[in-house]
């Protein structure tokens, strides 16, 4: 792989959640207007499709950041961040908590969010998923009564084991994106347990509290 097809693999996550946004908006947008004018049968099939129209928006805006390009360079608001995060989880027996009040620029948020992914996968039964700063620290956190960190995934995370492992699945791609994007910035992220939680940080180089 050479070095430079994570970020061509970026532009193209970004391109496809871009081009997605477009119509699954507007059949959003055409069910409130079928609504708002009477038309649109009411029942449980309208729910639906009205529901899985949020539940897709609300992936794909997450995963433009998570997955895709973080050349721009303007922050991401904190309100926006922390909304995207929740929207993202809305239909999940996963719970959010963004504790961050400051704007993090898109590369900080793309850092927490894919930090978040990797401990979503700590969570078999669901629980709480929150992120902090602590100083220059990125801290995110995983609490529930079953926290599973056990996987060779957190070890090749934490070991720096860029290359993305010959057993990995498209579910946990996320693991692979984060120790590239770690490597990139300087990063060595380490991750923490303890009974009902686990919590990975990312020391932010040249990031003031």
């Amino acid at each position: 792989m050479r070095h430079d097809d994570p970020s061509l693999a970026a532009l193209i996550g970004s391109r496809i959640c871009h081009d997605l946004i477009s119509p699954i908006g507007a059949i959003s947008n055409g069910l409130e207007l079928f609504g708002l004018a009477g038309a649109a049968p009411d029942g449980p099939e309208m729910s639906l499709i009205q529901q899985s129209c949020d539940n897709a928006t609300a992936r794909i805006r997450f995963f433009r950041i998570a997955f895709g390009s973080a050349g721009d360079s303007r922050p991401v608001p904190a309100t926006e961040a922390r909304k995207t995060l929740a929207d993202h989880y809305a239909a999940t027996r996963i719970a959010t908590d963004w504790h961050v009040t400051a704007d993090l620029g898109r590369d900080v948020t793309q850092l927490a969010y894919l930090s978040v992914l990797c401990l979503e996968s700590a969570l078999p039964k669901g629980g709480l998923l929150s992120v902090a700063l602590d100083g220059s620290a990125l801290v995110s956190t995983a609490e529930a009564d079953i926290v599973r960190t056990d996987t060779s995934l957190w070890t090749d995370l934490t070991n720096g084991c860029t290359g993305g492992p010959k057993h990995l699945l498209p579910t946990d791609v996320q693991f692979a994106l984060l120790a590239r994007l770690c490597e990139d910035h300087g990063i060595t992220p380490v991750l923490g347990t303890q009974a009902g939680l686990a919590q990975l940080t990312l020391a932010l180089p040249g990031k003031d509290s």
